[in-house]
């Protein structure tokens, strides 16, 4: 029975390199996918890790239809036996629906890629449509870190090291940007609240934390 499957985390634990394996896996096998992907950190129609990996894939751009891209190829002769889609919470909504028909009309497994929250700790439109829709919902079990060694679970967007809680939902970044450009940190709650990242704890000396006083 084929699935719509949703893997989430934050970023910085493994999902791109969870995707990359998962299609090599299948093709090992005489299988043939389609990945598409949206604003991967490699450029467009590319599907890459931080480890280094990259394969070829198709852009999920602003109003394409992937299920009749999909039913345009397997029209032409084209084999699909599965689709991957990395970087799923850029997608619109309706491009989230159009992978339920994918799995539901043509009967092919779908395994999306993706994280939940921004930078805000707001739902990605795409995440959120995910997570009505999907059949199953597996969190990574690789734990990205904070920098003070707990558990990362939130996303913090920074500039010049500094987090920022304004601006656009969608900022295409990096977590090894240098620090003075627009780039990406993963946190853990308690230090995401205090706007905690890496630079500005080093910069400062950490005091334990006292009750308030008046």
């Amino acid at each position: 029975m084929s699935e719509l499957v949703f893997f989430s985390g934050t970023m910085d634990c493994g999902k791109s390199t969870l995707a990359l394996q998962m299609g090599h896996n299948r093709s090992a096998r005489g299988l043939q996918g389609v990945i598409f992907t949206r604003d991967d950190r490699a450029g467009e129609g590319k599907l890459s890790s931080r480890l280094g990996l990259v394969t070829e894939a198709v852009e999920a751009a602003p109003g394409m239809d992937l299920h009749g891209y999909l039913v345009d190829q397997m029209s032409r002769g084209g084999k699909v036996d599965y689709v991957i889609v990395d970087e799923a919470q850029f997608l619109a909504p309706e491009q989230i629906d159009q992978l339920a028909r994918i799995v539901d009309d043509l009967g092919l497994d779908v395994f999306a890629f993706g994280i939940t929250t921004d930078f805000r700790t707001k739902l990605f439109p795409g995440s959120q449509r995910l997570i009505e829709l999907a059949d199953r919902i597996e969190t990574l079990q690789v734990q990205a870190m904070c920098w003070c060694g707990a558990r990362a679970t939130h996303n913090a967007r920074t500039v010049g090291g500094e987090m920022v809680v304004e601006g656009e939902q969608v900022v295409v970044g990096d977590v090894n940007r240098p620090a003075e450009a627009v780039g990406y940190e993963v946190l853990c709650r308690r230090h995401h609240r205090r706007r905690m990242t890496s630079v500005s704890a080093h910069a400062s000396v950490i005091s334990p934390d006292v009750l308030p006083v008046t």
